[in-house]
């Protein structure tokens, strides 16, 4: 199918899919827009956030069924080919020929890309080595200092995984400070953010104008996606005096109350119909699990604010109306509230 009509059908099970690159759109047209159809055909609806315990086992299920199907010995060489570079050509051979795509995602209604990236981390075995030695440490600078970035190839000569050796290294030449965000930094973290964002959507959309370049006016903050993901580890270098999840923790609460507008949103008949809506969507989700809810999927409820915000709202409703909710199921929590606090809160509307 076409560009076009891929994305009309995917829109369907992904609302935000049109924040997402032609590229990735066509990958998911092939793998995953057949697999979302039989799924809903089921009554089961595409899923985000993060994998279940019940998820997580199916993947380990699918993958261990590849590798007996396949003969391959390692799941290793199965998702991290490029490291047993004399195998490479079979293994992708072999991944061709048993439809590696449709078997690692069996039985699992999420993009097969969130699959694949969490069946990466679950059999990686360098993300389970524990703390860094003092070697370690010393060792990672000095591969820093011979190949600059390249993640990759310090990953492999550490045998870490990518992920962890560029946020230890970022931890390691920081200048950290702890103390409250000054002025000046607050100013270099939202300009590091347009910077990024404003790259970004030109990558995505080559031949429109950004919003981005109306900086004049606060309009480029209204883009949902300013609060996905962001290359943090860029970030931290252009603010200078915080490390990466210092950044990310300080943009978060700026988004909420930015977004926001300084409206107190959670408050009077405004705050009535937030928590009413946001108990309706969740009941709706028939989720059984807090880690099956999409929480920034959930954010329209109260307002453009982050994920993270509506899921501290939740929980002091939760804390606030639910008897004993220590001892409920989340299931039962969000029945609860949709029979008991609910009418409630719609008489009081």
């Amino acid at each position: 199918i076409d560009l076009d009509t891929a994305r009309q059908e995917l829109e369907e099970f992904i609302p935000h899919v049109k924040n997402i690159s032609d590229s990735s759109v066509k990958k998911m047209a092939g793998r995953d827009l057949m697999r979302f159809k039989e799924f809903k055909k089921q009554g089961i609806a595409v899923k985000f956030g993060r994998f279940t315990q019940k998820e997580n086992k199916q993947i380990q299920k699918n993958v261990e069924e590849f590798l007996s199907l396949t003969g391959l010995d390692s799941a290793e060489k199965l998702l991290f080919t490029s490291r047993f570079p004399e195998d490479k050509d079979t293994i992708h051979r072999l991944k061709t020929e048993h439809h590696f795509c449709e078997k690692i995602s069996e039985g699992i209604p999420r993009p097969w890309r969130l699959i694949y990236y969490r069946a990466r981390k679950m059999f990686d075995p360098n993300n389970y080595k524990g703390r860094y030695t003092k070697e370690e440490k010393e060792k990672l600078k000095k591969y820093q200092a011979l190949h600059g970035n390249d993640w990759k190839k310090i990953s492999e000569l550490m045998s870490r995984s990518n992920l962890s050796v560029a946020m230890k290294f970022s931890e390691i030449k920081s200048a950290v400070n702890y103390g409250p965000w000054t002025k000046e930094e607050v100013r270099k973290l939202i300009s590091a953010v347009k910077e990024v964002m404003r790259r970004k959507l030109k990558a995505e959309n080559p031949s429109s104008p950004s919003s981005l370049d109306q900086s004049n006016r606060d309009v480029w903050i209204d883009r949902e996606q300013l609060y996905q993901s962001l290359p943090w580890t860029e970030i931290e270098t252009k603010v200078g005096t915080r490390y990466w999840r210092q950044c990310k923790q300080k943009w978060s609460s700026i988004l909420t109350s930015k977004l926001t507008r300084g409206q107190q949103l959670y408050r009077g008949t405004n705050g009535l119909k937030a928590k009413i809506n946001l108990i309706k969507r969740l009941y709706e989700t028939k989720a059984e699990d807090t880690s099956e809810v999409n929480w920034d999927e959930l954010s329209n409820t109260i307002g453009d604010v982050p994920g993270a915000y509506v899921q501290s709202k939740f929980y002091k409703l939760k804390v606030s109306s639910v008897p004993l909710w220590r001892r409920k199921t989340f299931s039962e929590i969000i029945d609860y509230l949709y029979e008991k606090k609910l009418p409630e809160l719609e008489e009081k509307l």
